[in-house]
């Protein structure tokens, strides 16, 4: 079964443009991950400081991978002191599925 979330998370004041660009760079090594079917970033509309990203993978060993890959961890290092909270908000989804 496909695995998919969100995350979501604010960045300090003044920091917005900066973590745009941080994720659009990490967005591409995503999106050529093996199993990755869907990554994302997203900025609200009516709060720019507001990301949101949506992530599909094929199923739950793909996401463990994503997980498991080298750049994951230096990119949540990196955009920790840029962003409110203390890390990304994930949120799982279920797939309606007939």
């Amino acid at each position: 079964m496909r695995k998919a979330l969100r995350s979501r998370f604010t960045a300090k004041p003044g920091n917005a443009d900066t973590i745009a660009a941080m994720l659009l760079d990490y967005a591409a090594s995503v999106r050529a991950e093996p199993g990755c079917l869907v990554f994302d970033p997203f900025r609200e509309e009516a709060d720019p400081d507001r990301f949101c990203v949506f992530e599909v993978y094929e199923d739950d060993a793909a996401f463990r991978a994503h997980l498991d890959a080298p750049y994951g961890g230096p990119f949540n290092e990196r955009l920790a002191p840029f962003i409110e909270e203390p890390e990304s908000v994930l949120i799982f989804l279920t797939p309606l599925e007939a």
